[in-house]
């Protein structure tokens, strides 16, 4: 399994992004996802999840409200929009994919992990 994330970037406090996950081989749609975080010199959190038919999500206390976890299963994607970022955003944002259908957004819930893509956050 291969997760290819993209859409990071550099951003005003307060601006918009869009993350993008593919999955590659395997069939997304049977499976959990879910969008994490990792700030320098702190652990890695994470941001959001979404079961395989999109109708549970969990969202961290901080961004609920702001971000939105989504996927189309046809096109193997899952998203992260994320809307009135601020400085304390900035993170490596990682996507994975669980090889179960449900999670209860903990990340020991997921086994399969992206490279990573760089949001910062300008205030």
């Amino acid at each position: 399994v291969q997760l290819q994330a993209s859409g990071g970037g550099l951003v005003q406090a307060g601006g918009s992004l869009r993350l993008s996950c593919l999955a590659l081989g395997r069939t997304f749609s049977n499976y959990a996802s879910g969008w994490f975080r990792q700030a320098p010199g702190r652990e890695r959190e994470v941001v959001g999840t979404i079961t395989k038919s999109g109708s549970t999500k969990y969202y961290m206390d901080s961004v609920k409200g702001r971000f939105t976890v989504s996927r189309d299963n046809a096109k193997n994607t899952v998203y992260l929009q994320m809307n009135s970022l601020k400085p304390e955003g900035s993170a490596v944002y990682y996507c994975a994919t669980s090889d179960w259908s449900y999670t209860t957004g903990q990340e020991r819930d997921f086994d399969y992990w992206g490279q990573g893509t760089l949001v910062t956050v300008s205030s």
